[in-house]
This record gives C-alpha cells, structure tokens and sequence, in this order.
C-alpha cells in the first residue's frame, strides 16, 4: 500500500519509458471543473484582499514548477526522472513528473499552509521565557511537508502507478527533505516578506519560471 523508496526495477523503468507527456487521449471535463475550483479560490482571496494568502500560494506554486522543470531536466540528462506519473492516473500530463490534478492540487496547497499558522506568526513553540523554541512557521512546514511526503508514499504504491520512483535512493525521505521542507517554508515565511521583497521574490522566481518554459519546451528537453 505503501511505498517508501525506488526499486530500480524494469517494470519502473518500463513505466516511465511509456509516459506520454501532454498526450491528450486522457482528457476529460474533470480539468475543467478543477481549473474553475482554482480560479474561484484565488479570485476569492484577491477579493478579501488577503494578499499574504494570495502570495504564499504564488510563492510554493512557483517553487513547486522550477523542481518540476529540474526533475523534467534531470529525466532528461540522467535517463530517468527522480519522480513520474503515469498516463493512467491522470487525465493530462505536464511534464514528466507533474499531471493536471496534482498542479492544482499544489496551486493551493501553500494557501491552506499559511492558513493553519496561528494567528499570531511570531509564535515559537516550547520557548522558555520568550526565548528559544521553534518558529511556527517553521514547525508548521515540517508537519505538511511529513504529510505530503506520506501521501506521495502511498501515490507510489498504488496500483494504477500514480508516482513512479525510478532510483533506489530516491524515495520518502529524500522528498521530505529535499522537496517539500523547501515548498512549504516558500509558502509561510515569503508572506511575511517586506512588500517590496515579497514582490521582487515573486517577480523573479515566476520570470525564471516562465523563461524555462518558454526554452525548454519547444527545444524538446522537457
């Protein structure tokens, strides 16, 4: 049921060899109904005027997208991408390792994280008179990057292949390290950036986001 690392197997390679990257023989309305879900939360948002919610979706959305353009990279250099999904979970693949419903699923996911930090940011658990202890926001991301990690182990295992983990060495806790610690500090401490800093931070990562895609993947490399 689950899995917690790569086996190297023939079958995984098999797998990821048979991946039709943006093939369309899988779609269906269910893409358009999430892309009105995503819409409807963020133009919910920009309405409240909640801009540090609106950034801190923005901010591991856009982190999220350069890991997925590194792992597309790396697939193609090294044989093999860290991580895959298959045609068959999914009604539309992106890139190799990112479909259609786990992309929206991220365009959210930093805006639920920021959400659940306490009301008070500056918070630090198990601090003994104001000092030491653990910043929310730090702690926050640890917890939804074990539960991300988790889910994606249990992704890995199911048998329809939704993730595929080619490399042995490649599995729970290097993605809990590597991949989602870093998505969900973007999402709770860019938010609480300087305006102008937020901003910048935003512009550039989004630009060189945009700017990969636009090389990438007409030179076929992603």
């Amino acid at each position: 049921m689950f899995r917690f690392w790569g086996d190297g197997s023939q079958e995984a390679m098999d797998l990821v060899n048979a991946i039709r990257v943006r093939s369309t023989e899988n779609f269906n309305w269910t893409f358009i109904f999430i892309l009105s879900v995503v819409f409807y939360v963020y133009w919910t948002e920009i309405q409240k005027k909640n801009t540090e919610v609106v950034c801190a979706g923005l901010a591991l959305y856009g982190v999220h997208w350069l890991y997925e353009i590194c792992n597309a990279v790396i697939g193609k250099l090294a044989g093999y991408p860290l991580w895959s999904v298959s045609n068959e979970s999914t009604t539309f693949i992106l890139l190799i390792g990112v479909c259609w419903e786990l992309s929206m699923m991220f365009s959210i996911a930093g805006m639920i994280s920021f959400k659940m930090l306490p009301q008070d940011r500056t918070k630090r658990y198990f601090a003994r008179n104001g000092k030491g202890g653990i910043s929310c926001k730090l702690a926050g991301a640890l917890e939804m990057a074990l539960l991300f990690a988790l889910v994606e182990s249990f992704l890995a295992g199911t048998s329809n292949h939704s993730f595929i983990w080619v490399y042995k060495w490649w599995g729970v806790i290097p993605v809990f390290i590597t991949t989602y610690i870093p998505f969900f500090i973007a999402s709770n401490y860019v938010p609480d950036l300087e305006p102008r800093k937020r901003t910048r931070f935003l512009a550039v990562l989004w630009g060189l986001v945009a700017l990969l895609l636009i090389i990438l993947i007409p030179l076929g490399i992603i």
